[in-house]
């Protein structure tokens, strides 16, 4: 993992912090390296938040719900500070206005890539601690399982969609060196872990912000030749970048699962050309053919936003009929949310009724839900690994719950419980719109 020396620092004894997160994968990432920084200074964690000393806040700067419970938060947290001493810290994609109206309400705001300015601010509180800590990705992550594992290989977006926030919380792309990511996950793999998810907010631009240096196909092909039984999956992409040459390392590699997230947004032209997303749903459409020709098996799901500053009924008609056509049987469907500060809340109106919003997302709900079931139906007899997540008993009776590799949800019922973090051999019996049910292969 790091090259870092171990950080040296005067325990203090008996603090703990608890962490809240919002939003994506990448947050937790982020949240796993900060816990670790934290636990490095001297707290222990805790997920009770009552008993916490310090309360630890990852941002989600993505939809206006996120930032209100973080409102709603802070009101809590006050009444507590009244009664003992709290310290509040606030990090994660936290958009300019939104920390100018937080500013007052928590001690500190951390910048997640500038981790190395904990030191002077945790100084500020308690001149007594003296720390030097490591760059951002140099940080060794707590790690919140212990057998599924979220590298972060790039951090920052340039695209620069209208109704992102992104680039403005976490700056423009920073690839990862390539040596550090090979290191990180050799040492998961060593360390038992089944299952490698890498992170960026648009993996397949990986190193284009270098001259030198290898590219996202290169980089999963030696990924790939780290171990022969691990799970290998990655998040997100940008169809603008998903190239042929990364299309054909993924049919050769033999960890990478088949399962694909390719966000779409919007099956309408206009609204895409307002969203900036840079390409056109001939383009999109063209790569899913391509995709599917190339690897027949992958599960495919995509991002949609309902109800995008002046969406017509037109345009979101041809949302629903791009979702049925193209088959998703995975969608994140979300209600347009406009952040202050975006290119969108400065250029157009959000001028879709709530109710309006409501109703279309039910609709490309329903479809969803068929798609799915559609595709569960197709794995009816299939055997396939299952890694298990969680094992709950109902009488006599284990429900083991786990992820096929095409990232459907799996239940199995046993008489005795089913190891977690553990592959599996299980065969489908039964498709739900949900998820599939399956038997242990005796």
């Amino acid at each position: 993992m790091s090259s870092s020396k171990p950080l040296k620092t005067r325990q203090l004894p008996k603090k703990k912090f608890h962490l809240l997160i919002f939003g994506c994968q990448m947050n937790i990432s982020d949240a796993e390296r900060l816990a670790k920084i934290l636990t490095q200074i001297g707290y222990e964690q805790t997920k009770n938040e009552s008993e916490a000393d310090l309360i630890a806040v990852v941002a989600c700067a993505v939809r206006q719900k996120a930032v209100d419970r973080i409102h709603g938060k802070v009101r809590n947290w006050q009444l507590v500070k009244e009664k003992r001493p709290l310290v509040t810290l606030l990090s994660g994609c936290v958009l300019a206005a939104d920390r100018k109206k937080l500013a007052d309400k928590f001690d500190l705001f951390i910048d997640i890539k500038k981790l190395d300015t904990l030191p002077e601010q945790i100084q500020a509180l308690a001149p007594e601690e003296k720390l030097a800590l490591p760059d951002f990705f140099d940080i060794e992550p707590s790690y919140y399982s212990a057998y599924r594992a979220y590298v972060p290989i790039m951090t920052g977006c340039n695209k620069y969609c209208t109704y992102c926030a992104v680039p403005y919380t976490r700056g423009k792309e920073i690839s990862r060196p390539s040596a550090n990511i090979l290191e990180e996950i050799q040492h998961l793999l060593e360390h038992g872990y089944k299952e490698i998810v890498l992170l960026g907010q648009n993996v397949n631009s990986y190193g284009l912000d270098k001259m030198e240096g290898i590219k996202f196909p290169e980089l999963l092909q030696k990924i790939d030749k780290l171990g022969d039984n691990f799970w290998l999956k990655f998040l997100t992409s940008h169809p603008y970048d998903m190239s042929d040459k990364l299309i054909k390392v993924m049919t050769k590699t033999k960890n990478l699962n088949d399962y694909l997230h390719l966000p779409m947004q919007s099956g309408s032209d206009a609204l895409l050309k307002r969203m900036n997303r840079h390409y056109s749903i001939a383009q999109y459409k063209k790569l899913i053919r391509k995709i599917k020709k190339s690897l027949p098996q992958t599960a495919i799901s995509t991002d949609t936003i309902v109800g995008f500053c002046g969406e017509t009924e037109k345009e979101f008609q041809a949302t629903a009929s791009l979702l049925k056509t193209l088959k998703f049987n995975m969608a994140y469907l979300s209600q347009y949310s406009q952040r202050a500060g975006t290119a969108a809340a400065k250029l157009y109106k959000d001028d879709v009724p709530k109710a309006v919003k409501k109703e279309r997302w039910n609709k490309l709900n329903k479809i969803l839900t068929k798609n799915s079931l559609d595709f569960n139906k197709t794995m009816l007899g299939q055997t396939r690994d299952a890694l298990i997540d969680y094992v709950d008993k109902t009488g006599n009776i284990y429900n083991n719950i786990g992820k096929l590799s095409n990232y459907i949800s799996v239940h199995i019922a046993t008489t005795k419980p089913l190891p977690i973090g553990e592959f599996t051999q299980v065969k489908i019996v039964e498709a739900k719109a949900w998820g599939v049910k399956a038997e242990v292969v005796k």
